[in-house]
């Protein structure tokens, strides 16, 4: 049997500090090396993923934007994605809008990711996350709709005030896949919206057959791996995991801090010998 090992980074493969360990980074190259297909499947955009797994070798495509993209591993060339219509887009845009926010919004020009915002409407958080992207060639500044909703729009993100990214999502979530939380570095309150059919899982399962593999054993923390656990054929949840994801899980491995996944993967390869 062919199975896709596939992972979430941040506080499961990724250690609190966002890096990866070296011993993690080493069983992981091993195992490719020996034919192992490891990938994983991440809410960062190909951009960050790559700057925190840098050095882990994979040998498949990766999932991005909580499923939106995947992307060659090597240079992020988009391979899949799903986008909203441009009426949906506007929808979506107009619900920010009514509670005085303006989204970072990504879209797909010529093949090539970018995101953009303006600048007088980003809050404090918001503002701090553009500026901790300053450099990144996908940066773009707008100052109308129009031209933040150019492109092949396939992602919307805000950081704001629970209370108005909470009235948003009750407004969309019933069209669109809408996923509000706090980020586990520093607190802030997100909302990301993505086409209804966008997901870890979506993407999870085109992988798998473009691949060829038979199975999917996955590991993950966050609710927003609830579906990709829903339709694997094992799934694993680190021990830092929320416990609606354990209550989902084949089982609980190892922390994020005590490289839970590697150890995992080390731990079966092994028998297998």
């Amino acid at each position: 049997m062919k199975t896709l090992y596939l992972s979430d980074l941040d506080g499961t493969l990724l250690r609190g500090d966002q890096r990866l360990s070296d011993y993690t980074r080493s069983v992981v190259n091993r195992l490719v090396d020996r034919g192992v297909i490891f990938s994983y499947a991440t809410a960062r955009s190909f951009e960050t993923a790559s700057k925190v797994a840098a050095g882990l070798r994979t040998g498949a495509p990766v999932i991005v934007h909580n499923g939106a993209l995947t992307v060659g591993a090597e240079d992020g060339h988009v391979l899949s994605k799903t986008q909203f219509s441009a009426r949906e887009s506007a929808e979506i845009f107009s619900a920010f809008r009514k509670e005085g926010l303006f989204p970072v919004v990504y879209s797909v020009h010529s093949g090539r990711e970018i995101f953009s915002y303006l600048r007088e409407a980003c809050g404090r958080a918001q503002w701090e996350f553009i500026l901790s992207r300053r450099g990144d060639e996908r940066e773009r500044e707008v100052f109308s709709e129009a031209d933040a909703l150019s492109g092949e729009v396939f992602y919307f993100t805000c950081i704001d005030r629970e209370e108005k990214l909470s009235r948003i999502d009750k407004e969309l979530r019933t069209r669109f896949r809408c996923l509000l939380s706090r980020d586990i570095y520093t607190g802030e309150c997100w909302l990301e919206i993505m086409p209804e059919k966008a997901s870890k899982a979506h993407a999870a399962l085109a992988l798998k057959e473009a691949l060829g593999c038979t199975r999917i054993v996955c590991f993950g923390d966050q609710v927003n791996d609830v579906p990709l656990f829903e339709i694997s054929d094992e799934c694993y949840a680190v021990e830092n995991a929320a416990e609606e994801l354990k209550r989902l899980a084949t089982g609980v491995i190892g922390s994020n801090e005590r490289d839970g996944v590697a150890r995992f993967l080390e731990s079966r390869f092994h028998a297998e010998k």
